[in-house]
């Protein structure tokens, strides 16, 4: 798959775990490790460069006596991801076309 192909559905995966409830670095690890393999290496640029582009934002709480740092999704990062999900469909008839042709 194309480098870049892959950074943006990674960029979508991280900001749609997102969409039910805030979270955190180790849980949005967990949540889409089972699709995507990533690592908080992987992780933490990408969501410092979401941030970056106001498709989520930061805040900290207290947990078990230390401050953990949170992301929620913006409007923007929602809109994002509905974007994302219009483009794939496109994409699903380019795919389902190429398929047809190739048999």
């Amino acid at each position: 798959m194309n480098v870049q192909v892959k950074k943006g559905i990674v960029e979508v995966c991280v900001l749609a775990s997102l969409i039910k409830a805030p979270s955190y670095g180790y849980k949005i690890i967990s949540d889409i490790s089972e699709l995507i393999e990533i690592s908080e290496s992987t992780l933490y640029p990408i969501l410092r460069r979401l941030e970056a582009q106001d498709l989520l934002r930061t805040f900290s709480r207290d947990f078990n006596g230390r401050i953990r740092k949170y992301y929620e999704i913006t409007r923007l990062g929602e809109k994002r991801v509905r974007e994302f999900i219009e483009e794939w469909k496109d994409m699903e008839r380019v795919y389902e076309f190429i398929k047809r042709k190739g048999k």
